[in-house]
């Protein structure tokens, strides 16, 4: 059994990393004065808490005083109401800013879910970003406008393939339906 104990012990800095190997890469750093304000989704890989959505997805982030950041997303649910989910996000790297943490639910102020945001691709003007999180079950390709170049998807296209995604789970957001 202490030989065990002892192997254990030797290999496991080689499992943590090979576990920190497979997790997709951040871009170097992200300006968030650049990255705030209003995003539409281009595509996504689907999610529970996204079910509701037919289309005309938004998402506007405000920088605030305390460095955190006002999260509003926003979508057409089929019958034409929209459908509205406010919350925080918090720089979980602040040496890149390309991390952050998510959060939607709170109990008198006590946050006690948060989701992984990683900003895994960005164009050097901030027209799209590339969103992940460390399992690629979730992912986001966003644009400053609601409609992508095809350029553009197929460079985000391109990240996504190199991080380990496959673009063909992500389902393409239609940017008119949903809207009255």
């Amino acid at each position: 059994m202490e030989k065990f104990a002892f192997i254990w012990m030797l290999c496991l800095p080689l499992v943590v990393l090979a576990q920190e190997q497979n997790v997709p890469a951040t871009v170097d750093t992200v300006d968030l004065n650049r990255y705030a304000g209003l995003w539409y989704e281009i595509a996504k890989i689907p999610n529970r808490f996204q079910k509701q959505c037919a289309g005309n997805t938004t998402a506007m982030y405000t920088l605030r005083e305390d460095g955190g950041i006002d999260v509003v997303n926003r979508c057409g649910k089929e019958n034409g109401d929209m459908s509205e989910a406010r919350g925080v996000a918090r720089i979980a790297d602040p040496v890149t800013c390309a991390k952050l943490r998510v959060s939607f639910v709170s109990f008198l102020g006590w946050r006690p879910f948060w989701g992984n945001y990683w900003i895994i691709g960005l164009d050097g003007d901030y027209r799209w970003a590339v969103v992940g999180d460390p399992s690629r079950k979730y992912g986001w390709i966003l644009s400053r406008t609601p409609q992508l170049a095809e350029a553009d998807r197929h460079e985000a296209n391109r990240i996504l393939t190199e991080q380990g995604y496959d673009p063909g789970r992500f389902v393409d957001t239609d940017q008119e339906k949903g809207q009255d």
